[in-house]
């Protein structure tokens, strides 16, 4: 059984949806920029963090970048939307339809399959013919901060919202696993650029950690460019042995 979606133009689903990821965005990157970089500044200095230092026109610039990406963003979920309507998706509610198990397997193959697109189109960006159209803008603060997170250039925008609207015409997804997987990339997006390493020294060494991007790994693709590529975890950077040998035990 379909939800009962108001019947709004294209162009009214993208106002609607331009207005949730604007606001989604200076709420949960502005919200933990201004909890780390001013409430709790003394506190993570205390610790012995070191905290990105980004001027205020490189901020500025980071805003500008994520609100042309959320252009681009909005105009895929209106598609999606709009597509759900006419029954083009594999979207679909009812649990039952597929099982409450396969709510947590279809989250997380969508996540390692994004992973995978991630870092091979990652690296494809960065190869010098492509750098300056696709991924220059990003990595103008080579010392990230949450306002980093969404500051793409327009066509590497283009290319992440079409993994996104390609998904949901291949692989049945739960509205709420596709809600989970919106949140899960917006807070690891946020968290992997927070410009300090906000979990122990050690997590590389642990089982578990080793697998994780973290804010630490991803800082290190920003400084040095041609390592550390992965989106989520470090599956792709260690078979292809791009992740910098600084972050690994020694």
């Amino acid at each position: 059984m379909a939800f009962d979606l108001p019947n709004y133009s294209f162009a009214v689903y993208w106002i609607i949806f331009f207005g949730i990821i604007v606001g989604r965005y200076f709420l949960i990157a502005g919200g933990i920029y201004l909890l780390f970089y001013g409430i709790f500044k003394q506190f993570i200095l205390q610790r012995g963090a070191v905290l990105s230092a980004s001027s205020e026109e490189l901020v500025r610039k980071d805003i500008e970048l994520s609100l042309l990406s959320t252009i681009i963003f909005s105009l895929g979920a209106a598609f999606i939307f709009k597509a759900y309507q006419q029954g083009n998706t594999l979207l679909y509610t009812a649990v039952n339809d597929y099982g409450i198990w396969y709510l947590v397997i279809s989250f997380l193959a969508v996540l390692f399959l994004q992973d995978t697109c991630f870092y091979f189109t990652h690296r494809l960006f960065h190869h010098p013919s492509l750098f300056k159209w696709f991924h220059q803008g990003h990595h103008r603060s080579k010392k990230p901060t949450p306002w980093t997170s969404f500051a793409f250039d327009p066509a590497e925008a283009f290319v992440q919202a079409l993994f996104l609207v390609g998904v949901v015409f291949i692989i049945p997804l739960h509205f709420f696993t596709l809600l989970a997987l919106l949140m899960t990339m917006t807070l690891w997006a946020i968290l992997t650029h927070l410009g300090f390493p906000l979990f122990p020294a050690s997590l590389p060494y642990s089982w578990f950690g080793k697998w994780l991007i973290s804010s630490t790994h991803h800082s290190l693709h920003h400084r040095k460019y041609t390592a550390n590529y992965g989106l989520y975890f470090t599956i792709w950077d260690l078979l292809l042995q791009t992740q910098d040998k600084s972050y690994e035990p020694q």
